[in-house]
């Protein structure tokens, strides 16, 4: 029997997310699909803020930002006459803006990146069935070449979407329904005039309701977009799936031809346009259904297999792609022997109310709108963009020292710039410090006397976290590093970081791996810090 420490089953964005980041941390893991190869199609697009955020710290932010382009905005029509433009624009601390990337990019983006680490997705590849029991799980696949074979994983992980068969095999509940309208999509050229980088919604209105509608993500290449429209009766696979298969993605059946397409357009289009050159097309459903739990002992789920919800502001992938990022680290000190024993549990009580969260707003927004959505418009941008996505009620962070503004724990930790070191003496980003690391402990001090024994207190966060995590103190301008404080050093040049997490005296912000805050304590000390530390890592 081959042995593994995880198992991957499914090849998308999410299961690469987790494969990428385990094999980053030294983990032994075998990742499966049952495709022969990667699906030619711009299925998830929308590549969030947020997300970028995350291919930073894993060193694949760059090869993202060459491929893709960004998402500067949407413009609404209703009846032909423009209603409404909305410019996607964030704060000008967050570092990256909204982008758009089919997902075969994506995933040929996380595919090639795993390779740094000289693991490939095992193609043709099946998961048949599995059991586990307190040591481990047993799986048994079906190849490429037809045979069977046997795999014992310590840990198995289902990004096998929305018709899982770990999902099923668990017996996890999937409560939800489907939505009752059937679309189509097409990935086609236009040659309209309208400004490019922005999203496309057009509206035909009735008596009030709307009765036909199009919508338009710009793509890669010049004038590109994929299209989503109602199906046409000749089209509708409306009866032909059986009664307990899931309504969601991309149906069988006959594919439109540009021909659909153009009467859409001919109806709806702002401008008179011709389509050409459609790359593919399909027909999909659409439901919304979340799991009740993401985790049965050894076995987790992830992405698809776990929520699915209207494609409504790009949500879906990058949501799942954060279930992997925050599952891996935790598995990563489970494998190690150096997570506390209820460290996995986190990962069902931090991300489950988020899927929670996204399902339901995804779905208010289809039925009524965005523009429904109660959040003022700045909020509403940041909410979407994932960049308030926050774990306060986690088991795993905390406790707080009382604070009335900043970055609490469980926050994301939020980018700043303007950190000098003594060496480097060029402005560094607080990403830039945490890129490729893991836990990070950051300690600010705002004077000489608030400084002393940061030396002494990273030095006991390495033992207790048994030596994986990193330190850094970030000073004020005008606090001198002193002869050897015992950990690198950078200075707050332009008070950035000081404004941005509202840190003041003596105060340690431990990052943890994923990008949010596990604690904040002022003024930092050694009994607190511990305390937390003491519920992630193994004592």
């Amino acid at each position: 029997m081959v042995h593994t420490d995880v198992l991957v089953v499914g090849a998308g964005p999410v299961g690469l997310t987790a494969a990428v980041e385990l094999r980053r941390r030294g983990v032994d893991c075998r990742i499966v699909d049952r495709l022969p190869s990667r699906l030619p199609f711009a299925k998830a697009v929308g590549i969030q803020p947020r997300t970028l955020e995350i291919w930073d710290r894993m060193g694949l932010a760059r090869a993202a930002l060459d491929a893709a382009v960004p998402m500067r905005g949407q413009l609404l029509y209703v009846n032909g006459t423009e209603r409404m433009r909305i410019d996607l624009e964030l704060p000008p601390e967050v570092p990256y803006g909204f982008a758009v990337l089919p997902q075969y990019e994506t995933e040929r983006l996380l595919d090639d990146h795993l390779a740094r680490w000289d693991t490939r997705i095992e193609r043709g590849t099946e998961l048949v069935s599995f059991e586990q029991d307190a040591d481990g799980v047993t799986s048994r696949l079906t190849t490429s070449t037809g045979d069977e074979q046997e795999l014992r994983s310590r840990y198995l992980i289902g990004c096998d979407g929305a018709h899982s068969v770990v999902r099923r095999t668990l017996g996890l509940a999937f409560e939800g329904s489907a939505f009752p309208e059937e679309y189509m999509l097409g990935d086609v050229e236009v040659d309209w005039s309208l400004p490019p980088g922005y999203s496309v919604r057009s509206l035909h209105r009735s008596d009030g309701k709307t009765d036909d509608i199009l919508v338009c993500i710009p793509l890669p290449g010049r004038s590109r977009y994929r299209m989503s429209m109602p199906v046409p009766p000749e089209l509708s696979t409306q009866g032909q799936r059986g009664g307990g298969e899931i309504a969601h993605g991309l149906e069988g059946g006959r594919a439109p031809g540009l021909a659909h397409i153009q009467a859409v357009l001919d109806r709806l289009s702002p401008q008179p346009t011709t389509a050409s050159a459609m790359r593919w097309s399909s027909v999909f459903r659409i439901s919304h259904r979340l799991v009740d739990r993401y985790a049965d002992d050894r076995v987790f789920v992830a992405g698809d297999a776990a929520h699915i919800h209207p494609p409504t502001g790009a949500q879906g992938m990058n949501t799942g792609i954060q279930d992997a990022y925050n599952l891996a680290w935790k598995l990563t000190l489970a494998l190690a022997g150096t997570a506390n024993p209820g460290l996995l549990d986190s990962y069902d009580a931090e991300r489950r109310p988020v899927g929670e969260e996204v399902v339901g707003r995804t779905v208010r927004h289809a039925v009524e709108g965005i523009q429904t959505d109660p959040e003022d418009p700045a909020t509403l941008m940041m909410r979407e963009a994932q960049l308030l996505v926050a774990y306060p009620d986690s088991p795993i962070v905390g406790p707080d020292s009382p604070v009335a503004d900043g970055v609490r724990s469980g926050d994301r930790a939020p980018d700043c710039g303007g950190l000098v070191g003594d060496i480097a003496t060029f402005p560094m980003r607080l990403y830039d410090l945490l890129r490729d690391r893991d836990h990070v402990l950051l300690l600010y001090a705002d004077d000489e006397e608030a400084a002393a024994g940061f030396g002494e207190l990273a030095a006991s966060a390495r033992q207790l976290a048994h030596g994986r995590m990193d330190a850094c103190a970030v000073l004020a301008a005008d606090v001198p590093a002193g002869g050897d404080p015992g950990l690198p050093v950078v200075h707050d040049s332009r008070g950035e970081f000081r404004r941005g997490y509202h840190a003041q005296g003596s105060t340690a912000f431990l990052i943890r791996p994923d990008g949010y805050v596990g604690v904040r304590q002022s003024p930092a000390a050694r009994p607190e810090l511990a305390a937390h530390l003491a519920g992630v890592f193994r004592t």
